[in-house]
């Protein structure tokens, strides 16, 4: 199989004027997206300074499979002009309200040989135009230079996206990377999402953000009835929760996540090196991933975290944090194998390295956020009390909060000011990011920045421990830092791990309420919302938790959420090479 990915980073200034339908598909300077009101399908046109010439060793013509796509151009490989019609129903906007961060279109069997358009907002006016080529129908690759580009996707006569792509750095098969300025201004207002009437109906509960798992959305992102996600889910009143112990003899757990629109599986990490699978609540005895001889392990380092990509029903791809051998941070995409339940091991692309100055406070998760970049927890490089001043120095990645371009790898500094995030979340429903800092000697916290998230962002440390100066005999210098809304001393415990926002199904009484602990002490508590920079609603749900049975949770090092929203616990235990456990929070009885 062929694939080519044209990749175009940035938007820009000039706008593309609409073409006939009777112009020649790939020509001029321009390529055109529109989507007509009427009739009910959707046409993609491709226009470009230089003919992109079709692979000669195609397959197949994609007429003989019955599409209208003729190929355009006078160079080799080139065929007749005409143009691609494609399936309505699977183009899905992205982002609140859908169409806010761009627009996508999927066909997994690639039936007329493209499997993936995506069109994407990024940070700072930065967008993203990627075409995915397969199949035997429309292997291609781009095979000649390439002058600039402009892109306008349209809904009957109303622009909502709409770039100028320049300055390409790259041109050789498989991709092309361009990239440019600002959009203009001329383009139209994003329309309301393609589902829902933008009213909350009877039961109906606000989206969980993800407008292409056909859950439902709206122009203010309320989920309809139907909902695929949590249809057929029995549910709960009121808050009453206990825990359910799902799986034991882990070594040494510290993360749980799920893929995307998979019900069945939620996946374990191992600290020394290991991904486990729990299938319908049985531990998979054959590792997801084994990377044991690449790390270094443990006390604050090893295999920390797994944050699958967000089209990983149709890409594959995943990426974890771990500590390389000479003691460093490395974040890595990984692909899995032909086996659902077996990622492939050889398939290790590094996207960027960290030199640890320290063993401690090297921070450890690595979490996608509502915009489709992956966000990375960094700590301040160890020791203690920051002797370097890495939070604060804009010039080092510790003690940040990292933002990375799954597609480029770019890295950004998102936020400043961090001891140690081991663990941050973002809200399913608002897109709101928690972060759960560990502390020095004295004050642990949680920071909550309303969504959408903005870059820049102080947290404090070293200034600030908590809501504390740090060093009272220096004083504090307070401007532009970000407090945070919740904080405990360590009469309480020791080392805070961050939770979720609960957006589940079963206990609609619950959603919004956010779930942290303590390692040293594990406690778990939880609080529901945020008013005048303070914490709202707390409680503690310890007691609720405790398994009982002579069980006992011990050392909670993260807490999960699978992809219908439900949360759960991990347990270090002792540390040992089989007392881990996992918990499911599930309704009280």
């Amino acid at each position: 199989m062929t694939r080519a990915v044209l990749r175009a980073a940035a938007l820009g200034l000039a706008m593309a004027a609409a073409a006939a339908a009777t112009d020649h598909p790939i020509e001029g300077d321009r390529l055109l997206l529109t989507d007509p009101s009427s009739p009910a399908r959707r046409v993609v046109r491709f226009r470009a300074a230089r003919d992109p010439a079709i692979d000669p060793r195609a397959a197949a013509d994609p007429r003989s499979v019955g599409a209208t796509l003729e190929i355009a151009g006078s160079g080799a490989g080139d065929g007749a002009t005409g143009t691609l019609s494609l399936d309505p129903g699977r183009w899905t906007g992205l982002g609140r309200p859908a169409g806010a961060a761009g627009y996508r279109w999927d066909d997994r069997a690639a039936t007329n040989g493209i499997r993936r358009i995506l069109f994407r907002t990024g940070a700072k006016n930065r967008g993203m135009l990627v075409v995915t080529g397969g199949g035997a129908a429309w292997p291609y690759r781009v095979a000649q230079p390439q002058a600039a580009i402009d892109a306008r996707f349209t809904v009957g006569t109303t622009d909502v996206y709409c770039a100028h792509f320049t300055s390409f750095s790259r041109n050789a098969p498989p991709r092309v990377l361009a990239s440019d300025a600002p959009p203009p201004s001329s383009c139209g207002s994003i329309p309301p999402g393609p589902c829902g009437n933008g009213l909350a109906e009877g039961t109906e509960e606000c989206d969980d953000g993800n407008a292409v798992s056909g859950d439902g959305c709206s122009a203010t992102c309320q989920l309809e009835n139907a909902s695929a996600v949590c249809a057929g889910v029995p549910t709960v009143a009121g808050t009453a929760i206990r825990s359910v112990r799902i799986a034991a003899g882990l070594e040494k757990p510290v993360d749980v996540a799920a893929a995307p629109l998979d019900p069945n599986r939620v996946f374990v990490v191992e600290q020394p090196g290991r991904i486990r699978i729990i299938k319908n609540d049985v531990l998979q005895s054959t590792p997801f991933l084994n990377i044991a001889g690449k790390v270094s392990c443990c006390t604050e380092r090893g295999l920390l975290s797994i944050a699958f990509h967000p089209d990983y029903e149709s890409n594959g791809l995943f990426f974890v944090n771990y500590t390389n051998t000479a003691g460093n941070t490395v974040i890595a995409r990984y692909q899995v194998s032909a086996d659902p339940d077996v990622a492939d091991a050889m398939s290790e692309h590094i996207l960027i390295t960290i030199a640890q100055p320290f063993a401690n406070h090297n921070g450890g998760d690595n979490v996608f956020g509502p915009d489709g970049f992956l966000y990375v927890g960094m700590g301040d490089g160890g020791s203690g009390g920051d002797p370097n001043n890495n939070a604060q120095n804009d010039a080092s990645l510790l003690g940040k909060l990292l933002r990375i371009d799954p597609v480029t790898e770019a890295v950004q500094i998102w936020a400043k000011g961090l001891r140690n995030p081991w663990r941050f979340s973002f809200d399913r429903g608002t897109g709101d990011l928690y972060i759960a800092d560990v502390g020095q000697d004295s004050w642990e916290e949680v920071d909550v920045q309303p969504a959408p998230t903005v870059v820049g962002v102080n947290y404090g440390w070293h200034i600030m421990e908590g809501r504390h100066c740090f060093n009272p005999m220096t004083g504090c210098n307070m401007t532009g830092l970000t407090l945070p809304v919740l904080e405990y001393d360590h009469s309480n415990g020791c080392s805070i791990t961050g939770g979720f926002v609960y957006r589940g199904c079963r206990m609609p009484d619950l959603r919004g309420t956010y779930f942290y602990s303590d390692y040293c002490s594990a406690f778990i508590r939880t609080f529901k919302g945020v008013s005048g920079g303070d914490a709202q609603n707390l409680a503690d749900r310890t007691a609720d938790l405790a398994p009982g049975g002579g069980l006992a949770i011990d050392s909670v090092t993260s807490f999960g959420e699978d992809t219908r929203g439900e949360l759960y616990i991990a347990d270090y235990g002792g540390g040992g090479t089989s007392d881990g456990e996992i918990y499911r929070i599930v309704p009280g009885s």
